[in-house]
């Protein structure tokens, strides 16, 4: 089985989607943003978010490629923009000692806005 970070790694995409991901990043906030789009409830930990993620996106990818009807091209961006923030902040979380440092660093990182 592969790691987080290498199935990241291995996901390639159409350039348009992985660009207007990385835009979006820039705008994401872990509470609101993980909530809409994984359900209401409890935020899980990035890891476990991760990997909804990125079978919530394989779906989405299997249903672009077949040109399936109830494809949602905004629903896979957003899904995308959500992979792509949660993977910066695991990513930033090893060199934190404390959450609230984490979440000073990642939003120092992509260059953002604490969200509300």
């Amino acid at each position: 089985m592969q790691d987080v970070f290498t199935r990241l790694t291995l996901l390639r995409r159409p350039r348009i989607l992985a660009r207007a991901a990385r835009l979006g990043a820039r705008n994401y906030c872990r509470q609101r943003d993980l909530r809409r789009i994984l359900g209401y409830g409890e935020v899980p930990k990035p890891a476990a978010a991760v990997m909804r993620l990125l079978e919530l996106e394989d779906g989405l990818n299997t249903a672009r490629r077949d040109g399936e009807a109830g494809y949602s091209l905004i629903r896979h961006v957003d899904v995308l923009i959500a992979l792509a923030g949660e993977a910066g902040f695991l990513r930033a979380r090893p060199n934190a000692k404390t959450a609230a440092r984490a979440d000073r660093r990642f939003a120092a990182a992509e260059g953002a806005a604490p969200c509300p």
